[in-house]
C-alpha cells in the first residue's frame, strides 16, 4: 500500500513516541501491552523513572523537538484516522510544552492520590501472564528505593523552590508509610504484596508455565525485596518528609504561588480537556447549580414524605440485590442507547474488593483500564470501607462498568470503534473526556434506578432517587466551584466557610477538611463535573446540528469513536457533520464473578444532612 510521505513521517514519528515510552517505563509497558513481542518490544529492561533535573530538561528538549516534526506535516495528507490523532497529539503536547514551564507545582507525594499510595495497588495488580512478568515485577520491586528517593529529591527541590507541601498533609504523608507496609504483616506473609503475589504464581503453576520449584524460589525473593527494599524505602521517604516539615505551611491554592493563577488555567485545560477561559466555566458551573438547586428544593417542598425518607436513606428497592444482578440490569436498560459491545464471551468481568490494607489510600471505586492488545479479563475494584450498599452500588458499578469505563474502553479495544486504538494514542491522556463520560452514565443509571423503584411500586423511593441524582451533581459543581475559588481566586478558608455556611455546613473540621482537600488537589473535581457538563453542551450542540437524525444513539456511537479527546475538537467534529452511525450488531451481556461490598466512584466530602 502506498503511503503519502506526510502519512510515512507522521507513522514514524508517533512508533519513535510510543517505544520510547514502553521502553523508559515498565509499568506503563506492563498495562499498555499484554504481548510487547508482537509490537517488536523484546529486549527492554525492566525501568521505573527516576526523577532528576537534567532528564526534566532534556524531555523538554525532546518535546520541542517533537513538534518540530509534527509542524513539518501536512495533516491535510493524512487519512482520517492519522489525521484525528496528529490533532489530539499537536494539542497534547503544545499544552504540555506551556505546562512544562512551571517545574514544581506536582506534588508526588499527596496524601490522597500520591504515588507511595498508588504504586502498591499497581504492583498488587501487576498481571503475570509468563514467567518474564514474574521478573520484569521483581526487578521493578528492587528499583524502589532509587525511585522514592528521586521523587523525594523533586520534593526537596520544589521546597527550596517556594512551594513546600502543607504541614499536615505532610504529615499525613508521612503517616501513611507507616501503615503501607509494616514489618509485622511482612514477617507473617500477610502483606498484600505477598498474597497476591502468591495467588498470582498459582496461576501459572495451574496453566503449566511454572513449576513449584521455581515458584519457591520467587517466593522467597519477593519476600526478601519486601524486607531489605521496600520496608527501608518507605522509612527512608517518611524520614525525608518530616525532615521538611515547617507547621507555618498550611493549606493554600495555586493562586497563592508566583504563576498560580496562570498555571492553574493550563492544569485546568490539560485536566478537563475544555479550552473555554475560566470566567466561561464558571459561568457555565454557576448556571447548573442554580438549576440543581432549585431543583432539590421544588421538589422537597413538593413532596415532603419524599423528602423524610430521602433524608433518613432507607431505601429498600435496591436492598439484597447482588452486583452480577445490578451489573446485568444496567446492560438490559442501556441497550436502547449504547451500542452494543462484540458476541458474548468475549470478555469476562469480575468484581473485587480493595486490599482491607489499602482501604484508607484507595478511592472508593476504580477499573483498571484493559492493554489494547488484550481485554478478555476486567477487573472493578471496590473499597467497602467508603461506600454503601444499594443504589449507591448500583450507580458506582455504572460509573465503573456498564455504560462507564469499562465499557467505554472496551468499545474502543475490542474492534468495535470505527477507529482501532493506535499505538500513539496511548500517549495520550483525556480525564476529562473519561470521568466525565462516567458521570454522565452514572446520572443515566440514577434514571434507570428510578424506573425499577417505580416497578416496585415505591413512587416515593422514585422520587428519592431523582433526588440522590440531583444532589450528588449540586455538590460535585460545589467542589468544582470552590476549586476555582481556592486555586484562582485565592479564597482564603475563611471566605470558603463564609460560602458553605448558607448551605448548612458550619461544622469547622467539615469545612477545614474541604479546603484542605480541594487545595491539595487542584482540578480534581472539575474533571469530573465540567467533563460532565461539557458532554451535554456537546449533546446539545449535535442535537441541533442533526435535527430529526438525532438520537442518543447516535450521540453515544460518536463519543465512543472520536473520543477520547479535548472537547473542542469534538465540537469541531460534530460542525463537521462527517460522522454517520455504522451497523450495528446484537447486543451481548457480560456477568461478572462473584463480589461482597460496594463504592462510589469518588469521595464527597463532608455535607449538610
Amino acid at each position: 500500500m502506498y503511503l503519502h510521505k506526510d502519512e510515512r513521517a507522521f507513522h514514524s514519528l508517533t512508533q519513535t513516541l510510543f517505544l520510547e515510552e514502553m521502553y523508559a517505563n515498565t509499568l506503563d509497558l506492563h498495562y499498555t501491552l499484554a504481548d510487547p513481542a508482537a509490537f517488536g518490544i523484546t529486549d527492554y529492561e525492566p525501568t521505573l523513572p527516576c526523577y532528576d533535573a537534567s532528564a526534566r530538561e532534556a524531555s523538554g528538549r525532546r518535546l520541542t523537538e517533537v513538534l518540530d516534526e509534527l509542524h513539518r506535516i501536512r495533516k491535510e495528507k493524512l487519512d482520517p484516522q492519522d489525521a484525528r490523532l496528529y490533532t489530539l497529539l499537536t494539542n497534547s503536547l503544545e499544552l504540555s510544552q506551556e505546562i512544562n514551564a512551571y517545574e514544581y507545582q506536582n506534588e508526588p507525594f499527596s496524601p490522597t492520590s500520591g504515588i507511595h499510595a498508588e504504586l502498591p495497588i499497581l504492583l498488587a495488580e501487576y498481571a503475570f501472564r509468563g514467567v518474564r512478568d514474574v521478573e520484569d515485577y521483581l526487578a521493578l520491586l528492587s528499583q524502589v528505593p532509587d525511585y522514592y528517593a528521586s521523587l523525594l529529591l523533586y520534593e526537596q527541590e520544589k521546597n527550596a523552590a517556594g512551594n513546600p507541601m502543607p504541614y499536615s498533609r505532610l504529615e499525613e504523608a508521612a503517616k501513611q508509610c507507616d501503615t503501607i507496609v509494616t514489618l509485622q504483616s511482612v514477617k507473617m506473609g500477610r502483606h498484600f504484596l505477598q498474597t497476591t503475589f502468591h495467588e498470582k504464581l498459582e496461576v501459572l503453576i495451574s496453566e503449566g508455565l511454572l513449576s513449584e520449584e521455581s515458584a519457591e524460589g520467587y517466593l522467597r525473593e519477593n519476600d526478601r525485596l519486601l524486607l531489605d527494599k521496600i520496608l527501608p524505602a518507605y522509612a527512608s521517604l517518611k524520614e525525608g518528609l518530616l525532615a521538611l516539615e515547617d507547621k507555618s505551611i498550611l493549606p493554600r491554592g495555586l493562586a497563592a504561588l508566583p504563576g498560580g493563577q496562570e498555571y492553574y488555567s493550563l492544569l485546568l485545560q490539560s485536566s478537563t480537556g475544555s479550552s473555554r477561559p475560566v470566567s466561561e466555566i464558571r459561568a457555565l458551573l454557576e448556571k447548573q447549580y442554580e438549576q440543581e438547586y432549585f431543583f432539590l428544593q421544588n421538589t422537597l417542598r413538593e413532596h415532603p414524605e419524599a423528602a423524610k425518607l430521602f433524608t433518613s436513606g432507607a431505601y429498600t428497592s435496591f436492598q439484597n440485590r447482588s452486583p452480577e444482578d445490578m451489573l446485568a440490569d444496567l446492560q438490559s436498560c442501556m441497550a436502547a442507547d449504547f451500542p452494543p459491545l462484540p458476541v458474548a464471551g468475549t470478555n469476562t468481568l469480575a468484581v473485587k474488593e480493595v486490599n482491607a490494607s489499602l482501604c484508607d489510600y484507595c478511592a472508593p471505586a476504580f477499573y483498571l483500564t484493559a492493554p489494547i492488545d488484550d481485554c478478555r479479563n476486567s477487573v472493578i475494584y471496590i473499597n467497602p470501607s467508603k461506600t454503601s450498599d444499594g443504589v449507591d452500588t448500583y450507580t458506582t458499578l455504572a460509573h465503573e462498568g456498564y455504560p462507564g469505563h469499562l465499557y467505554q474502553d472496551l468499545f474502543r479495544k475490542s474492534g468495535q470503534a470505527l477507529f482501532p486504538v493506535l499505538p500513539g494514542e496511548t500517549l495520550l491522556h483525556y480525564g476529562g473526556f473519561q470521568e466525565g463520560w462516567a458521570i454522565y452514565t452514572e446520572f443515566y443509571a440514577y434514571d434507570y434506578a428510578s424506573a425499577y423503584a417505580a416497578k416496585q411500586g415505591s413512587k416515593q423511593e422514585k422520587i428519592c432517587i431523582q433526588l440522590e441524582k440531583h444532589n450528588r451533581s449540586l455538590l460535585l459543581c460545589l467542589y468544582s466551584l470552590l476549586d476555582i475559588a481556592i486555586h484562582y481566586d485565592n479564597a482564603s478558608p475563611s471566605q470558603i466557610a463564609e460560602t458553605l455556611c448558607p448551605l448548612g455546613i458550619t461544622d469547622p473540621e467539615s469545612v477545614e477538611s474541604i479546603y484542605s482537600y480541594i487545595a491539595g488537589e487542584p482540578c480534581n473535581y472539575p474533571k469530573y463535573y465540567l467533563g460532565y457538563l461539557e458532554i451535554l453542551t456537546l449533546r446539545e450542540l449535535a442535537a441541533k446540528k442533526w435535527g430529526d437524525d438525532y438520537t442518543a444513539l447516535r450521540f453515544h456511537t460518536f463519543l465512543l469513536n472520536y473520543g477520547p479527546a479535548d472537547f473542542a475538537s469534538l465540537r469541531e467534529w460534530i460542525e463537521e457533520d462527517s460522522f454517520t452511525t455504522p451497523s450495528l450488531p446484537a447486543y451481548s451481556l457480560c456477568i461478572p464473578g462473584p463480589r461482597a461490598g460496594s463504592s462510589a466512584f469518588l469521595p464527597l466530602l463532608p455535607q449538610a444532612g
